[in-house]
């Protein structure tokens, strides 16, 4: 028997036990992650430092602290999720009583990406955890030390029986995907998802897909400028770009074009100075591969902010690109890099149909003080999730689930959407004996004419 199919079938034989289904020892082993999550704080921030080169700012805040949030709101909350909820009940059904009883779907596997490590593996573990699932914890290959953290971490303190991380390359997903599993979660790119939704068919296995796209910041013509531009260039340049929800492209009104890549100009440059790379704490990326990809957009357009590279950093300074079309080769695919193409419009319902036409992406943002304008670009396009008046900021909430639409994604999680993404939800009527309602058997006088007076 193969290592994979071995380890699935201890962790079902440990589910179908029933432990995971108590809520108290849910409880206990999320407390025990937070309180590993703490002790190894220091330890997590020098993996991902030499992993991506993530500063301790950055680390802790897109990293360890927003995980320690979840947790928190997780455990403070679960009880209460994990009732029973009664519902109504229909006139049809009259006398019985109805309710909705959340259960964990059993073996459930996440595949992780690499460029939020630690965050995009443990996020969803906490859900799964939450729901009393048993869970392996598929972390990437491209960030091998903080993948060995949490590998060390997981092993040292939970039996494998009920979490296990499997670390390996793509032939190791591949063979995970084979296996009868109850649950799939999968954070990465379009084409992966893609491969991960037809392995899942085969055995009729549910997912949440966690995809991402060329997702919009539209400027208008009345936006606060200054705002704008500073919380455009924390969430485009933060992790070097490397975020699924990062602004893909501006989209901005010509008549404040050039005030606001004015204003763009003096945030990045207020945020990151003048010697980045000097600096030594700017995010790199990934790899070699992704970093070549990225130079190469560097030719579309014209720069007019940054646009200097290092090989051997693999870093790319924050870099606007002007005078760019739908024609450009950057446009064709999302950046996943710090690099920020420019389109401007004039029209608004001409710009929307361009956003339109294109795949469904990840996130929108928009930025203006019209509340028309807000509205019509809310009602008018869909998209995962956003922000009115900021960039990214919607993943911090616990009460909004985060989630794609088509090929930005399926599904959703954060806070109770975590818990809801990994628990099925079975239906139960309860039926009183006390009385039985004769006209529902086809042999009962004027059974059809009662039927239909209840049923109208």
């Amino acid at each position: 028997m193969n290592i994979y199919r071995e380890l699935v079938q201890k962790q079902r034989a440990f589910f179908l036990q029933g432990k995971t289904k108590e809520v108290s020892f849910r409880l206990k082993n999320l407390e025990t992650l937070r309180e590993l999550i703490r002790s190894n704080e220091q330890e997590l921030m020098e993996a991902l430092k030499v992993d991506l080169n993530k500063s301790e700012f950055d680390a802790y805040l897109t990293e360890i602290g927003i995980v320690l949030e979840e947790i928190r709101f997780t455990i403070k909350n679960l009880k209460k999720w994990a009732r029973p909820r009664k519902v109504k009940t229909s006139l049809a059904t009259i006398g019985s009583k109805s309710y909705i009883y959340p259960e964990p779907y059993g073996v459930a596997l996440v595949i992780s990406p690499w460029n939020y490590p630690f965050q995009l593996a443990i996020a969803p573990l906490i859900g799964a955890m939450a729901a009393g699932n048993c869970t392996i914890l598929k972390p990437s290959e491209l960030t091998p030390r903080t993948s060995a953290i949490l590998g060390k971490i997981i092993s040292e303190n939970f039996p494998e029986e009920y979490i296990a991380v499997v670390e390996g390359g793509v032939e190791v997903s591949n063979a995970l995907l084979e296996e009868k599993l109850d649950y799939i979660f999968f954070t990465g790119s379009v084409s992966v998802g893609k491969v991960i939704m037809n392995a899942a068919a085969k055995n009729l296995t549910p997912i949440t897909l966690e995809l991402g796209g060329k997702s919009p910041c539209i400027i208008d013509k009345d936006a606060n400028l200054k705002y704008a531009a500073k919380r455009i260039a924390w969430g485009k340049f933060i992790n070097a770009g490397q975020t699924c929800v990062a602004p893909d492209y501006l989209y901005i009104h010509s008549q404040i074009k050039q005030p606001f890549l004015e204003e763009l100009r003096k945030a990045i440059q207020e945020m990151y100075g003048e010697t980045i790379f000097e600096s030594g704490h700017y995010t790199r990326i990934v790899s070699e591969r992704h970093f070549n990809r990225l130079v190469a957009f560097l030719d579309n357009g014209k720069k007019i902010f940054g646009g200097s590279y290092s090989f051997e950093a693999l870093s790319i300074e924050p870099t606007i690109l002007d005078h760019i079309t739908w024609d450009d080769e950057i446009m064709g695919e999302e950046i996943f890099g710090p690099i920020l193409p420019v389109l401007e419009y004039n029209d608004l319902e001409i710009m929307m149909n361009e956003i339109k036409v294109r795949p469904k992406p990840l996130a929108l943002y928009i930025f203006s003080e019209n509340q028309e304008v807000q509205n019509k670009i809310l009602n008018d396009i869909s998209f995962g999730g956003g922000c009115i008046n900021d960039s990214c900021y919607h993943l911090s909430s616990p009460y909004l689930p985060f989630g794609g639409v088509g090929e930005s994604g399926i599904g959703s999680y954060h806070g109770k959407g975590s818990f809801d993404v990994f628990s099925h939800e079975k239906s139960i009527l309860k039926q009183t004996t006390r009385f039985d309602l004769p006209f529902r058997y086809p042999n009962t006088k004027n059974a059809l004419k009662y039927v239909k007076m209840f049923l109208k």
